[in-house]
């Protein structure tokens, strides 16, 4: 662990390149960051949906979460090597793809669903603190959660990887203990292996939820490994990342489905602490800390993405941590607002808003994997990321924004939604396989564009 005058030192860069002597850190680093990370109320109440929304089996549902990370993961550990070759947020390295001023519609939806998650954890802070204790209301629980997330933005990079490491720990215990404590204390719900029926609709749902989980990380990941030395693996940070999201994401899900077999209504908290009665106040509270910890990642990267905009405007700003901390607050200020008015009816709203997800970050993440090991083989002009022109990747690129809008275009008939359910779903009665349809195509057509429309400059410094 680093020394605390390091950890609660103010971190001074914001989406500057992170130079060598700066470097610092592990590749174990990314497994606690990613598993602390997880281990906590959202990633329970994900998991409940698979039986609570998509009214699938404990059996079936469970396979459908484990399948789903697994294969969503893959694309989510892919971008770890980017931050430790390039020393940039993940936001920055996309106008490579883009070009300057192309990837602003990128980074502007990656900003929106920071604050979406945000606003998402922050009401279901609230309502855990709440239900530990009535003196404490929903919004008071609401603002709480914000301001602890809030404190270690604004401190930055080292205190995050700090309050993960030693979430790891704490909250892999109490999950644990949790699920001890309903199997050999509590007893499993009666009807485990007998409530709903199977349905390759629900399966699919089930599993497109998870899968998006992961791959929604996708514009985190260099953000927290862009400080690593240049000489970390790309296997060692892949296999790290990987390990550490998807056993942080698997076993907390499995335990919102087996939540969500006793759940009334849309109330997950309340049925956890049913199920923990003995241990609850331990349980909600440590997962709350979680909710803190992942609402200052979601804060962070935000903050870092906000400025992402306005340098790209405004080429010659050098954003420090007085700029990270306003624009945290702004963005704070914002997704509050959204979670004291948006509280009714969450469970269906936070449905809604991670299928949307799907159809906006899928074509994101294929264009920049494939640039960026197909493509280009790691190799990029990080000074151009800063020119207002974008050097030698131009203000705009053609093939990347086609690709993008392409993949967008190209999943709207498999979505599978209350607010849409386009024509090849229906004929599928319902199953949502988009997200596999954008992922395949959208890579095949920029991959193919880029090489035939796009000659590859080379990555060389520019006056």
């Amino acid at each position: 662990m680093e020394h605390n005058d390091n950890t609660l030192r103010l971190e001074d860069s914001t989406i500057q390149p992170i130079p060598a002597h700066e470097r610092h850190g592990k590749a174990s680093d990314l497994f606690t960051i990613w598993f602390g990370t997880n281990v906590m109320l959202l990633t329970v109440v994900t998991g409940a949906l698979v039986v609570t929304v998509f009214k699938q089996p404990f059996w079936w549902g469970t396979l459908a979460i484990v399948v789903g990370n697994l294969v969503g993961a893959v694309f989510m550990a892919l971008h770890a090597a980017q931050g430790p070759q390039l020393g940039v947020p993940q936001m920055v390295q996309t106008r490579g793809q883009f070009g300057s001023l192309g990837s602003l519609l990128v980074v502007g939806l990656v900003v929106v669903m920071y604050v979406g998650f945000f606003a998402s954890n922050l009401v279901l802070g609230g309502q855990s603190l709440h239900s530990l204790s009535s003196a404490v209301t929903v919004n008071q629980g609401v603002v709480a959660v914000g301001l602890l997330s809030l404190v270690a933005t604004i401190f930055g990079y080292r205190l995050i990887h700090v309050y993960t490491r030693l979430l790891t720990w704490c909250a892999g215990a109490v999950l644990v203990l949790a699920f001890a404590w309903i199997i050999f204390v509590h007893g499993l719900p009666a009807d485990l292996l007998s409530k709903n029926a199977p349905s390759l609709t629900g399966f699919l749902g089930s599993m497109s939820i998870a899968a998006l989980w992961q791959i929604a990380y996708a514009p985190y990941v260099s953000d927290y490994s862009r400080y690593l030395p240049a000489d970390t693996g790309p296997r060692v940070a892949f296999w790290a990342s990987y390990g550490g999201c998807t056993l942080g994401s698997i076993f907390p899900m499995v335990l919102g489905a087996l939540v969500g077999l006793t759940v009334e209504g849309d109330d997950i908290v309340k049925s956890l602490s049913t199920l923990t009665q003995g241990i609850s106040p331990l349980v909600i509270i440590v997962l709350t800390l979680g909710i803190a910890a992942t609402n200052a990642m979601n804060l962070y990267c935000g903050a870092l993405s906000t400025i992402t905009i306005v340098q790209t405007l405004r080429p010659s700003w050098s954003a420090k941590a007085a700029a990270r901390a306003a624009c945290a607050c702004l963005l704070f200020g914002i997704a509050l607002t959204i979670a004291l008015a948006g509280q009714d009816n969450f469970l269906a709203t936070y449905t809604h808003f991670i299928l949307l997800l799907l159809c906006v970050m899928v074509p994101w993440t294929a264009v920049n994997l494939v640039d960026y090991y197909l493509v280009r083989h790691g190799q990029y002009d990080v000074d151009s990321f800063f020119r207002q022109d974008g050097g030698i990747y131009g203000r705009f690129n053609g093939v990347a924004i086609f690709s993008y809008a392409f993949g967008i275009a190209v999943q709207l008939p498999f979505v599978a939604t209350d607010l849409y359910t386009g024509p090849v779903a229906k004929m599928l009665d319902g199953a949502d396989i988009s997200w596999i349809v954008g992922l395949i195509l959208t890579s095949v057509v920029y991959y193919a564009c880029q090489k035939r429309f796009a000659p590859i400059p080379a990555p060389m410094a520019l006056p």
